[in-house]
């Protein structure tokens, strides 16, 4: 099989996976709802977590660290894996 074949496959192969995702639905796909049936719900939660339980987002933001963190070490993974790929193709090519 040669090179341009398996980089076919390998796209194809991303494409398909993609375009699966796609069509998975959201966390926030959920059926309308009335204003005042929210704040009721809202005010029964913060009544809830008033009551002892520990309350965590203070503040009102999510905090990324983790994910950029994340996100940063498998994008280093991934350049590291192509320039390893490049050069292996490179020296077998000599």
């Amino acid at each position: 099989m040669s090179a341009a074949r398996r980089s076919l496959l390998t796209a194809t192969a991303a494409g398909t996976l993609l375009a699966a995702l796609w069509f998975v639905p959201s966390a926030t796909a959920t059926p309308e709802k009335t204003a005042e049936a929210d704040q009721q719900q809202t005010a029964t939660a913060v009544h809830t977590q008033a009551e002892g339980q520990l309350r965590l987002a203070d503040t009102g933001t999510v905090d990324t660290t983790p994910y950029v963190i994340g996100g940063s070490t498998f994008l280093g993974i991934g350049a590291g894996f192509l320039t390893y790929s490049a050069r292996k193709s490179r020296a077998a090519a000599f």
